[in-house]
């Protein structure tokens, strides 16, 4: 279901629990709801949170999470997302581990440890949990783990296969932004500048730039001897990202 690294995580919400939620907190007290029904709703709200980027919030509706329903393999699983988006490496394995020991055949759990594994440097263990999370019949969002098998090709160098397998998850779901970015990637990587820019075109109908993106798009349009929109990308870049690497980067090049 992970960031700037292309991965994207899609969680449940439940609109009206949420909005509840803004007004006050949802933890143990008079409720006829019991501690696992009251856990889930915290999950819920958590998830929801962190995909808003709101950390601290979402740590906060998390944990009271967990201290109502120890034995809930998903809260450890977001539990593990969150610190990963903290750049708590070795708190978030932890929790993926501990998700794994209560889940085991939980295709989700599987995607995001298999990532974090290949994140960290653990390219064997990490496609095994990826693959296997591909391989589960009742797992309904292929496209997430084909697209962390790419990027994980991609850190090992097979460039070739890495993008066989973007290609797959847009054959499932063909507005998936960060295999879209990854496509872009490669498609200027390897010269095929027109692809590059129709790839971040479709992107762009499902998601906003990145200073990621703006790069590959000034180079793209170089290449292909675009100077006005090329300048317009590059101008783009300096003003909604200007201490971004890839804006100083640009910078560098003048």
């Amino acid at each position: 279901m992970l960031h700037k690294r292309s991965v994207k995580w899609v969680f449940i919400t439940f609109i009206c629990i949420f909005i509840t939620a803004c007004m006050m907190d949802i933890h143990k007290t008079e409720s006829p709801l019991t501690d696992e029904e009251l856990a889930e709703i915290n999950l819920q709200l958590g998830a929801r949170y962190l995909e808003m980027n709101m950390l601290s919030v979402a740590k906060k509706k998390l944990e009271i999470a967990l201290e109502l329903d120890s034995n809930n393999a998903g809260i450890y699983n977001t539990l593990g997302v969150l610190h990963e988006r903290l750049q708590q490496q070795g708190i978030a394995r932890e929790y993926y581990k501990e998700a794994m020991s209560l889940d085991a055949n939980n295709a989700s759990i599987k995607n995001n440890y298999g990532r974090y594994l290949c994140e960290t440097g653990d390219y064997q263990a990490g496609m095994e949990l990826l693959k296997s999370s591909l391989a589960m019949p009742l797992n309904n969002r292929k496209w997430l783990a084909y697209t962390n098998i790419g990027i994980c090709e991609l850190k090992q160098g097979r460039q070739q296969l890495a993008e066989e397998n973007f290609r797959q998850a847009l054959q499932i779901s063909r507005n998936f932004s960060p295999a879209l970015f990854e496509m872009q990637k490669i498609s200027y990587r390897t010269g095929k500048y027109m692809s590059a820019r129709a790839f971040l075109e479709r992107y762009l109908a499902v998601a906003r730039h990145t200073p990621e993106t703006l790069w590959v798009a000034v180079q793209t349009e170089r290449a292909i001897g675009n100077q006005e929109l090329a300048e317009e990308y590059r101008e783009t870049l300096f003003s909604k990202f200007p201490t971004s690497k890839e804006a100083r980067q640009l910078k560098a090049m003048i």
